[in-house]
């Protein structure tokens, strides 16, 4: 297949607000070893997207500088080493950068088929999440059949899948969201929902006996509510630190219940480890959104040229679910 030698991308000029959301031309990615070249139909728009465009989330070494975390499309090209991939196969991938752009590079271990219930476009905002909630919530947080769950921002793109997931492992499932319409979405899904604004996640957690699991992107003063909202044994996994990454925290809560605090971030693992996450998807997760258990909830789309339109969606916090930006279209 030939491939073009310029593509339309988004680069982000230099640090600051959306407008620093720039179209640009650029050279179409070739696959390396043990790569593939993906022409994308949509890109997933994500948090990191914008921390990165803000100066605070450098790419990893030998990634591209632009922005985008995810995407769906074609394979275009194959790198020596691939295996499992031709062209013309139709894949969503967990993208190292580069997502902004119509053609993208990633390794291909990362990619992983379309799901058969699936468009495109949903597809595109389906890695990121999936990768981020099935390895904190299952790989690392060890989520079971019975146990209380709570997730922070429930109405979120990480929220929906992690509500979804756990109800489909049969978990009970708890969510914070700060809207009536946010919290209508999180019921739907099958979680109950708290209001923030209106109701202590503490309390409501305490009367039900505590959380199991709890995973968090808030952080700041939730992170010590999260200690005092665990159930003995409980385990709290923070992914991200929307209010800052520093808090006071009295470990009596820790010890004398025997809780576990543990986190992670997604793009700066290894190849290997992102891969073994890919493997368990596949082998878990796909079988339930195939089934129909598990879907992506779409809140809006945008072209790629809108891009710093889609960066002030995210930015107000109103969305619920995902946002997306359509690249070429399926």
């Amino acid at each position: 297949m030939t491939l073009p030698d310029a593509m339309r991308a988004i680069e982000i000029a230099e640090p600051g607000g959306p407008d620093m959301l720039v179209e640009v031309q650029r050279p179409v990615p070739m696959p390396c070893h043990d790569q593939i070249v993906i022409r994308l139909a949509y890109a997933g728009v994500n948090r990191p997207d914008v921390a990165q465009r803000l100066g605070n989330y450098a790419p990893p070494p030998n990634a591209s500088d632009l922005p985008g975390l995810e995407g769906a499309g074609e394979i275009v090209a194959v790198g020596s080493g691939v295996t499992g991939w031709k062209p013309g196969d139709r894949v969503c991938a967990l993208l190292p950068g580069g997502g902004y752009a119509e053609y993208v590079a990633c390794h291909h271990l990362h990619a992983l088929p379309v799901p058969k219930t699936m468009s495109l476009r949903e597809a595109a905002a389906l890695p990121e999440t999936a990768f981020t909630v099935w390895s904190n919530m299952v790989m690392r947080g060890g989520l079971q059949a019975g146990e209380k769950f709570l997730v922070h921002g429930g109405s979120s793109g990480i929220g929906t899948m992690a509500i979804q997931v756990a109800t489909a492992l049969g978990a009970r499932v708890w969510a914070t969201a700060g809207t009536d319409e946010k919290c209508a979405a999180c019921k739907d899904l099958g979680a109950t929902p708290i209001n923030y604004r209106d109701e202590d996640f503490v309390a409501v957690m305490r009367e039900a006996g505590g959380a199991d699991l709890i995973l968090d992107m808030v952080g700041g003063d939730y992170i010590q509510k999260n200690l005092k909202s665990l159930d003995m044994d409980g385990r709290l996994v923070q992914i991200a630190f929307l209010q800052g990454p520093k808090a006071e925290i009295n470990f009596a809560h820790l010890m004398t219940r025997r809780l576990t605090m543990t986190g992670s971030t997604l793009r700066p693992q290894s190849d290997a480890a992102k891969a073994r996450i890919a493997a368990e998807l596949r082998r878990h997760l796909w079988p339930l959104i195939e089934a129909g258990r598990v879907r992506i909830l779409i809140d809006s789309e945008y072209d790629l040229a809108e891009a710093a339109e889609a960066h002030r969606r995210m930015e107000s916090s109103v969305h619920i679910g995902k946002i997306v930006m359509r690249v070429a279209g399926d």
